[in-house]
């Protein structure tokens, strides 16, 4: 005798599997909210979530690929985590990363990874307007939302404009907000620059990505009211997690 399955009159196996997929995915978007997961935090593996769910990994995949257009989660590496929004400043709009994650509602965050005064190389007096050899502060900094690493930044300030501002704690502090706050200096201008770049192993490693995933490089000139040059940055964001805007004039 031979075993078959039979489906009530009408009802298709199709709309079956569709149910099916769906049903995971409204679940998994309500433990992800419910859990009160943050953005970048990594989901348990494939395999795992389709045992909790009862389903198989196709099915749990297609939910998947349904949350992630939905903008929920996002692929990282081998594995899923919870999406993290994008961030950027608006068009034309010079703000420091503390008035940008503040203008989001967000907390931020920096951790000093390295810093140390050196003499500015030729194309670093050259960009500023120095001596070859006069003395710079260089800070490198892991920039955070909300506990969710965004960036890296290596910064070069000229101490002839801000002396002492090596000795300053800077930990967890915006930058521009002690220049002008110490030295009367205050960002009003810049230019920039954007590239495409491949991380390295220790730019992985502290933007929580596999080696050789996209980043950003941000080249920055910064000026004060007056034109001087303050400031070199170079910043490389996590590709997914940074926009660049601006506002492009067809000239006559």
């Amino acid at each position: 005798m031979v075993a078959m399955s039979v489906t009530s009159e009408g009802e298709d196996p199709f709309d079956r599997l569709q149910l099916r997929y769906q049903h995971v995915q409204e679940q998994l978007a309500e433990e992800i909210e419910r859990g009160g997961r943050r953005a970048g935090s990594r989901l348990p593996p494939e395999r795992a979530l389709a045992e909790h769910f009862g389903v198989s990994r196709v099915t749990l995949r297609r939910a998947l690929g349904e949350l992630a257009r939905a903008g929920v989660v996002e692929r990282s590496g081998t594995g899923w985590m919870v999406a993290s929004a994008t961030i950027g400043e608006p068009p034309n709009a010079l703000m420091s990363f503390s008035e940008m994650a503040a203008s989001r509602g967000l907390t931020p965050g920096g951790h000093v990874l390295q810093r140390h005064t050196r003499p500015a190389t030729i194309d670093e007096a050259e960009a500023l307007g120095l001596a070859p050899g006069a003395p710079l502060l260089e800070l490198e900094r892991l920039r955070s939302m909300d506990g969710v690493p965004i960036l890296i930044d290596r910064t070069r300030v000229p101490l002839s404009l801000a002396p002492g501002l090596d000795h300053l704690d800077l930990e967890g502090r915006s930058l521009y907000e002690v220049l002008e706050e110490h030295f009367g200096m205050r960002a009003t201008a810049a230019r920039f620059t954007v590239e495409a770049i491949a991380a390295d192993e220790r730019r992985a490693r502290l933007l929580g990505l596999e080696r050789g995933q996209p980043l950003l490089r941000c080249q920055q000139q910064t000026e004060d009211e007056t034109g001087r040059r303050i400031e070199l940055c170079e910043m490389v964001y996590r590709g997914d997690r940074y926009r660049f805007r601006a506002t492009l004039l067809r000239g006559d």
